[in-house]
């Protein structure tokens, strides 16, 4: 082949990604490569550093709340019925990824913007509750809802600025939620059962030092590709295997994966544990999840990004079964360490994963959003189901059970994802 016709066939190339415009295909081999560093990309790895402080950290808090609640506000609701605000706010969240994941891809950071505002108005709304549908509505509904446009534009934003190294930067980014699960409860704590504060003030002070960085997050976050134009959802992907499974894989492991946020204070003060003391065990929960998000994600771009969520299912899944052999303080400290460990690693390494699906950078934001909303209806369902099996047995063995299983089924889907991909399931994927 000549020179010549070797430039005309270039030239006539393009990717075989359906966006659906002009015929339905468009051109990716033009996108600039992802630059893997630099000031503005480690910028906006900050910012989404600050968005998974402000909106997890607060979230990951909720087994404070529900301490709280249990013997204040909302003295004698049964503990799964005040495990509906929590297992709401966290399937909002995702759910409502699957939005702001593709109004990132087509309209960039302002979306951001926005959604900082109103979730410093559902922080502030909580503190004025008192009653259960008011919680419900505001750290519930509200707080949800927003926290979806706030960290799937994050990460998308993340992943466009990152290609070798995207799992390890996704990981320093959603570490901020592990960081703001140290300091949200024991701040929290202390204020709420070591202080005459009150809870009003107690939540309020919360969102203001929220406030700084969320401003920040809005000015360092930007998009570094041009937007797509094409339709907003992409449903080509329903017939990826790779994306189908993984999405049904994470969908098992969210039904198991959050309950020690939820339900390590309250199995603590059922041990005797001081309600002061318990509450620091989600912090360290919390703080092990920093290494547990930072970690993997390291190891995931050097081993492969699926290996790294298998794993974390398999030890999530083991760590969940010997729940109840924690019975004393120090070993409440110890399964403390190793549940938030495990966690992240699920959290991070399914974020990066769903990153390998798509083939046009562009729709980056899209896929996360998607894939995460689906699996979401699994933070709806857990932690209520795993409510009613407290309160019907009156101990945690049963929880134990039901989270472990849920969690192994997704680390063994993880594993058929591998297959189903061309380099099959002992390759570094």
């Amino acid at each position: 082949m000549t020179s010549s016709e070797t430039r005309i066939q270039e030239k006539g190339s393009i990717s075989s990604v359906e966006l659906g415009q002009r015929g339905g295909i468009v051109n990716t081999s033009n996108l600039p490569e992802a630059p893997d560093g630099g000031l503005r990309a480690w910028l906006v790895t900050a910012g989404a550093c600050c968005v998974f402080f402000s909106a997890l950290g607060f979230s990951n808090a909720f087994g404070v709340f529900e301490e709280y609640y249990l013997t204040h506000q909302l003295e004698g609701q049964s503990p799964d019925k005040i495990a509906w605000i929590g297992s709401l706010a966290v399937f909002l969240q995702f759910l409502l990824g699957a939005l702001g994941g593709p109004l990132f891809d087509r309209f960039g950071a302002w979306v951001l913007r926005p959604a900082a505002v109103l979730y410093v108005l559902a922080i502030m709304m909580t503190s004025l509750c008192k009653e259960y549908w008011q919680f419900m509505l505001a750290q519930g509904v509200l707080l949800g809802s927003v926290m979806g446009f706030l960290q799937f534009p994050a990460m998308a934003a993340v992943s466009q600025f990152f290609s070798k190294k995207r799992a390890a930067a996704l990981g320093i980014a959603v570490a901020g939620s592990s960081i703001g699960g140290v300091v949200v409860p024991i701040a929290l704590s202390k204020m709420l059962n070591g202080s005459s504060i009150g809870f009003g003030w107690s939540v309020r002070i919360i969102g203001f030092t929220i406030v700084p960085l969320l401003g920040f997050a809005c000015v360092a976050i930007t998009s570094r590709l041009p937007p797509r134009t094409t339709s907003f959802f992409v449903w080509h992907a329903f017939k990826e295997p790779k994306f189908v499974l993984l999405t049904l894989a994470l969908f098992f492991m969210l039904l198991g994966a959050f309950t020690p946020l939820f339900y390590i204070p309250t199995y603590a003060v059922s041990r005797g544990v001081d309600p002061t003391l318990a509450s620091y065990l989600l912090a360290i929960s919390n703080a092990a999840s920093t290494f547990g998000r930072v970690i993997p994600g390291v190891l995931a771009d050097k081993f492969g990004r699926l290996n790294i969520l298998a794993f974390g299912g398999f030890m999530a899944s083991i760590v969940i079964f010997c729940w109840t052999k924690a019975e004393t303080t120090a070993a409440l400290v110890v399964y403390s360490v190793a549940s938030g460990f495990s966690s992240g690693t699920i959290v991070s390494g399914g974020s990066a994963a769903f990153t390998d699906c798509p083939k046009d950078p562009r729709d980056l934001g899209t896929y996360i959003g998607m894939g995460m909303g689906l699996s979401s209806f699994a933070a709806l369902i857990g932690p209520p189901v795993n409510g009613v099996l407290v309160s019907k047995y009156g101990g945690f063995s049963q929880l134990s059970i039901f989270s472990g299983v849920m969690v192994l089924v997704g680390a063994f889907i993880a594993l058929a994802t591998k297959a189903a991909t061309p380099k099959g399931l002992l390759g570094r994927i």
